[in-house]
This record gives structure tokens, sequence and C-alpha cells, in this order.
């Protein structure tokens, strides 16, 4: 007999198809047959160990979040209920171009001082790994050898890889950095990566040039896997910094992915339609193209990442280094506030709309909730000054709101047809942003049931199949037989996200079970304490 009958399910089956009344029955961690319309039909319904009646149920493949920064949430937090609760059972973690694999012991410390704001300085993790094959053997046994919460795919990234070739100097490569960065990717490929991530406005990646990085796109489509870029600005320059991708892309040959896609900051609102088009004359003429978004107008990012590439030069150390001398830092605020730093795209920083939610140090703990400018006029400084004191005093690892976005641009992008979703979550600091909780649901709540910016099934397949296709995944983000039980059971009429600015960390309504390879992680609304997840490593080609 079977482990699992989920009966009488309104499956929404990850294609786009239109919905069916169906019993899904599982077993080995397996969808092993779909009987449609049992009830109804009369037939001998299928029996199981197991029997979940899903009446009034939605039931879907498993979300996939196609840009998560778990990297270390995943081996520290057993629980995850951020992504387990909203019914993810996939997530895509090395993004931006910075991660910990692949590294040497002096890569490590840098990349881990660097990304600090993102994930933690990691001290309640083993760093046991150093290769990118290691890392993802590390997430197969995760939490004291069980397994993690979630699935994982890796994106090798592309900062961290010119950090242990070449450092953080900005200058080209020379010839035989770029052969040891080409062997680099390779090896990640080779040992189960899914592709290739950079972070054009965080260094060290952002001072590779054009042909540095179209060389070792041809690399990652040799091995069949794509190329995931936060490109060189969301702000001035939006569009051109698309079209540099695409152009880069189409050179190489390499399928391109483009991160948390949008059109930020004064002056985009409403341009998404020329992003659009953009995007479909591409398409028409060939070109492989997908994107990402979240559901929500304001970015989140690090204090650290709106600074000036120049004060990025030579790593962290040297660029508090930098901030500590007075001189040089006056520089880098007439670049923020004056000229327009590359780290801040382009464009002038706002300070009012900078919110910090988050620090490491408590003793800063004061400044979250507030705008940097909002706690300067408390301690009757200049933005800048409180910026400078939390940069320095917090070791760049101040996380930050950005309130830049536009919901026109937003709702836009979301309809495209190469669209997925993305939660780009920051799990640290007491008040991250609540995508890293909602954004899943909110996609179903607010812009399926109430907006009707998609349908149901159209959702769906933006959160499901059209990812899995993306990451070449034979047997997954479909309702198959055949297919991995990675599946959700939502209540169409009441799934809705619970985390807000205010509340970032309440989970979700609507979403009563989760499974991940036939086990629930999630039941009755719970976590459970499964620890099905694995790494999900490329298919090779």
């Amino acid at each position: 007999m079977e482990d699992l009958v989920i009966r009488d399910a309104d499956v929404v089956d990850g294609s786009g198809a239109d919905s069916y009344r169906a019993d899904v029955v599982v077993d080995g961690g397996r969808i092993v047959s779909i009987v449609k319309e049992a009830a109804a039909a009369g037939c001998q319904r299928p029996r199981a160990v197991r029997e979940l009646d899903a009446e009034g149920l939605v039931l879907s493949p498993g979300f996939i979040d196609m840009h998560a920064h778990s990297d270390l949430a995943l081996l520290r937090d057993p629980d995850h209920s951020a992504k387990a609760a909203q019914g993810v059972t996939l997530e895509v973690i090395g993004q931006d171009g910075l991660s910990y694999a692949p590294v040497d012991d002096r890569t490590l410390e840098e990349v881990r001082l660097a990304v600090t704001g993102w994930n933690g300085h990691g001290e309640d993790v083993d760093f046991d790994w150093r290769s990118v094959g290691e890392y993802l053997d590390r997430l197969d046994r995760g939490v004291d050898g069980r397994g993690i919460a979630v699935n994982a795919a890796y994106l090798v990234p592309q900062g961290t890889v010119r950090a242990l070739a070449v450092g953080w100097e900005d200058r080209p490569a020379t010839p035989g950095e770029l052969d040891r960065m080409r062997r680099l990717v390779a090896q990640g490929l080779e040992q189960g990566a899914v592709g290739l991530s950079s972070g054009l406005t965080y260094p060290p990646g952002m001072y590779a040039g054009d042909a540095e990085l179209t060389e070792l796109c041809r690399v990652v489509a040799a091995y069949g896997g794509y190329y995931c870029p936060h490109h060189r600005s969301y702000g001035a320059g939006a569009l051109e910094a698309y079209a540099e991708m695409i152009a880069l892309a189409r050179e190489a040959g390499c399928p391109l992915h483009l991160a948390h896609a949008t059109l930020n900051f004064r002056g985009n609102g409403g341009r998404a339609p020329e992003l659009l088009d953009l995007l479909d004359r591409a398409l028409d003429a060939g070109a492989d193209i997908t994107l990402d978004t979240y559901p929500y107008t304001p970015g989140c990012t690090t204090l650290a990442a709106l600074l000036p590439s120049w004060a990025g030069e030579g790593g962290p150390r040297e660029t508090l280094a930098r901030l500590a001398d007075p001189v040089t830092a006056e520089r880098v605020r007439h670049d923020l506030e004056v000229a327009g730093s590359d780290g801040c795209h382009g464009v002038p920083v706002e300070w009012e709309t900078i919110e910090v939610s988050g620090v490491t140090d408590p003793a800063l703990a004061g400044h979250v909730g507030r705008t940097v400018r909002a706690s300067a006029d408390l301690r009757g400084e200049t933005p800048w000054e409180t910026a400078r004191r939390l940069l320095v005093e917090d070791r760049l690892g101040t996380t930050v709101l950005q309130h830049v976005g536009h919901e026109e641009n937003v709702r836009a992008i979301m309809r495209h047809r190469t669209h997925t979703g993305g939660s780009d979550g920051i799990l640290r600091g007491a008040r991250p942003h609540p995508r890293a909780y909602g954004t899943f649901p909110r996609y179903l709540g607010h812009y399926v049931r109430e907006a009707g910016v998609l349908g149901l099934e159209e959702c769906v397949a933006h959160l499901t199949g059209r990812p899995a296709a993306r990451l070449r995944l034979p047997d997954r983000g479909l309702v198959r037989e055949g297919y991995r039980a990675d599946l959700v059971l939502f209540d169409p009429a009441t799934v809705a996200p619970g985390a807000t600015f205010d509340e970032p960390r309440a989970l979700p309504a609507g979403i009563p079970h989760v499974l991940v390879d036939g086990r629930f992680v999630v039941e009755d609304g719970r976590r459970t304490d499964v620890l099905a997840g694995r790494a999900v490593r490329r298919t090779p080609v």
C-alpha cells in the first residue's frame, strides 16, 4: 500500500493549464499516480497508509525561490520556517556573486566579512568545506547529519571566484588569472552548481569587465548552466545595464536569468514597458532569457553596498580603513550624495529612503526601524555622519531597506512571459524585509486573489514549472506521475502573508501542508521536525 493519498484536491499542476480535481498518490518520495475526478467517476479510489482530505485546497508543486540568501541559514536553522511555511521546497542560493565556495582560508574570511549583513559572520557554523562540491555535500548532511529544511541549488559566485583568483583589486585579470577563474567555474559546475551569479554593484565582482564575464559565461554555457547577474544598475542607466547583460550572454551563447529584475529610483517610474520591449526583442531574436522578481516595492541590501566601487578595492578591511580616514571619507560622501555612487546605481543617495533594518552590534539597535536621516536628526548630525558611524562601528554589517521602487513597474514585470518568483530574502536583522517570509503567499493572496494581476494557474506556473525548466530539473516543478513529491496545499480563499514591515517574521496564513520528498515539513499549519531537503545538483548535458 502506498504512503499517502491526497483526496479531492484542486490540482494546479505548474504548467499553466487549467486546474482539475483529483486524488494524488505519493509513495517513496514521488507522485506514483493521479486519478482525476475520482469521486465523480465512481471508480475504485486509490488507498494508502494515510489519507489526507484536500477538499477546498489547491495542490500545486512546491514553490521554487529563484533568488535566496539562505546559504548559512539552511545549516544553522533546522526549522527554517521563513521558507518552509511559505511552501518553498527549493531555494537557489549563491546569489549576487558572493558566497562561501569556492574559497581558500584567506578568501573565506574576506567573504564572511563582506556579507555579514546578509548572513551574519557565521560564528555558529563549522566552515568545513572549501570547494563547491564540499559545500553541496555539507548541505546534504545539513543539521547534525539529518539534512536541511528544504532543497537547495547553488550558483558559483563570480565575485568569490575573482577574490580567489585575482583578489579585491580594481583591475583587469591577467591571462593566467582568467584561466584560473575559468577552471574554478568549470569545477563548480562539474561538482553540481547550476550556473554562475554576479553582483556587479558589489566588490570585487564589479571590477570585472564584459570581456572577462563573457569568457566565464562561455564555460557556463558549455556545461548547460545559466548566468544570473545582479547587473550594474537598477537606477540611472538601468536599461543600458540590462542591454549590456543581454549582449554579453548572447556573445557567450549562455542562457541568461536576470536577478530581481526591476526599475527603481526616481526617474524610472512607469518605464517597465521599455524594459519588457527590450526583453521581447531579444527573445524574438532567439535569446534564452528569464527573470525573477519579489512582489514588493522597497529593496533591501547592506549599507556598505551603497559605497562607490573604489572604496571597496582591497577588501572589507581596506574599506573600513578608508572610512576611518576623514579625507577619504569626505570623498566617499561626495560620491554618495553628489555624484551618484555606482554602488547606489548611479543615483545620489536620498537618506530619507534608506531605513536601517538590522545591525550586528547590539549597541547600535536604536537605529533599527529609522531612516538614516531620521537617526541623524535625533543625534544632531548630518546623515553622512550617521551613516559613516554605522558603517565603521558595525563593521559593514548594517542592513537597510531602500524605499525606491514603483508599483506599476512591479506589476508590469511580473506579467511577463519569462517571469519567475524570487524572495531575495535577507533573514538577518531585527526588522528584515517581509519578502523573506512573505513573497510566495503575497503573490497568491494579493496579486492573484485581490488585485487580479495574475490568474491562479498562471501564477503557480511562474513559481514552479517555469523556474524548474530554467534549472533544467527533469522531475520537479510539475504535478506529474513520476515527479518528486515536493508539494504544497493552500487555500486560495485565505492564503496571505503574515509578514509586514512592522512584523516581518510573522508566518503566512492559508498554507496548511507542505511536503518535501513526500514528507510533511509543514502539517496542519505547523512546522514538523522533518529535514527532507538536500542539495539539488545540476543535470548533466
